[in-house]
Order: C-alpha cells, then sequence, then structure tokens
C-alpha cells in the first residue's frame, strides 16, 4: 500500500525553515548547517499533498513514521554554509506522535 490513508495535520511550526529567504532557513546557514528548501510555499504544498496520496512508507526513524516520493523534476534545493546549491528531487513527510506532519526536500531516503 502506498500512501497515507488517516487523518494527519500539518505542523506550520516547521513550515519556515524549509522555505528560500525565511530567517529561520538563515538561521541554520549561520549555525554552519545546510538548508534544505522548497521552491516556494507552493511546491511544497504539492508535494506534501502527492507524497500523502501515493508516497512510499519507508520506517520509523528518530521517532517519526516516514513517507517519501522520487520526483522526476527539481522540487527545491540544499543551500550549503558556503552558498553553493544542489537541486533536490526527494520529498519526505515526517509524523509525529500526535498525527502532525511536515515535509522536506532531501537528497535522498533518510536512515537511521
Amino acid at each position: 500500500m502506498s500512501g497515507i490513508d488517516r487523518a494527519i495535520f500539518l505542523d506550520s511550526k516547521h513550515t519556515a525553515k524549509h522555505l528560500p529567504g525565511t530567517a529561520q532557513a538563515q538561521r541554520l546557514l549561520k549555525r554552519g548547517r545546510a538548508a534544505h528548501v522548497f521552491h516556494d510555499e507552493a511546491t511544497m504544498e504539492r508535494v506534501a499533498q502527492a507524497i500523502i496520496a501515493g508516497g512510499e512508507f519507508t520506517g520509523i526513524i528518530r521517532e517519526y513514521e516516514r513517507y517519501g516520493l522520487l520526483f522526476s523534476e527539481p522540487i527545491g534545493y540544499r543551500i550549503a554554509p558556503d552558498g553553493s546549491t544542489m537541486a533536490l528531487f526527494y520529498g519526505e513527510v515526517k509524523i509525529d506522535a500526535e498525527n502532525q506532519y511536515h515535509v522536506i526536500p532531501r537528497t535522498e531516503r533518510s536512515e537511521e
């Protein structure tokens, strides 16, 4: 079975760190960490809906249930602290114990 077949709810506290130009994404870069951002909020929403409808369950990793989907077109990009970028094609939905989710653009599926 693919997709998520129960009600889940967006946890918006994670949204800004995955959008370009936000203070939260800039904070990650200033701390020496890479920022994984979607092209825009519309792309983020489209990716979330595609994963909810047809994403593959990839396991429970670091206390989050995870579903992912590989896209044929870039959905976002990784910004390194030095400013270099890399296109991202994989999207992941993380669901916590309260059925709250957030979506992340990634290089590949999460592993333990």
